[in-house]
């Protein structure tokens, strides 16, 4: 490497190393409130560097655009909300999986709505809204379907199954438009309990 290379990483690395986790999850936090608050087209950098106290010109050299920006902070409030649901039973999970859901009902579903038309048209935005929402959750719900399966309580090729995690989270994104209502744990649990569990063979709650 010549010397020319190496100040070159010197200055990259001192410039990078400005910013702490901790700094670029005020950032995260800045774009996501933003994004709830009034929805992907009205976010602006001026708008997220007044919230998070620093200049554009420190978000545009971490990210160029705000596209990359906005689905940088979708990948860093990944949350698994299913992944610790093992309760020894499928109709259990899903009970308890209906519960964790409506924890984070409202803020997910507000993200969803806030991207809108931007995220059928961005694939970067779209791959980071499934990466944070969506694949955790789904692949959590395989990890419950297996367990069942290897139990005995349903089959693996029960019907039902390809449309749980539809279902599940489906519902989710709807009864707002539906009702002007989040779904809560009441709802959500209710919707198990009537719908899902029926529909996999795993009869009334007990």
């Amino acid at each position: 490497m010549t010397s020319q290379e190496q100040a070159g990483t010197t200055v990259t690395t001192s410039r990078r190393s400005k910013i702490t986790p901790e700094r670029e999850q005020e950032f995260f936090d800045a774009v996501l409130d933003q994004l709830r608050e009034n929805g992907y087209e009205a976010l602006t950098m001026e708008g997220v560097a007044t919230r998070a106290s620093c200049s554009k010109s420190t978000l545009y050299r971490q990210w160029k655009t705000k596209p990359q920006l906005v689905a940088a902070a979708l990948r860093s409030g990944r949350c698994v909300k299913f992944a610790n649901v093992d309760t020894g039973s499928l109709a259990g999970d899903l009970r308890s999986a209906a519960r964790a859901a409506a924890q984070q009902a409202g803020r997910d579903t507000q993200l969803v709505q806030a991207l809108g038309h931007a995220v059928l048209n961005d694939e970067e935005l779209q791959a980071a809204l499934r990466e944070a929402l969506i694949e955790p959750e789904v692949v959590a719900l395989g990890a419950m379907v297996e367990r069942a399966v290897a139990r005995g309580e349903v089959a693996a090729d029960h019907p039902a199954l390809e449309f749980l995690a539809a279902q599940l989270l489906g519902v989710l994104r709807i009864r707002p438009v539906l009702e002007g209502r989040y779904a809560d744990a009441d709802y959500l649990t209710r919707f198990v309990e009537a719908v899902v569990l029926p529909a996999l063979g795993l009869g009334e709650a007990p």
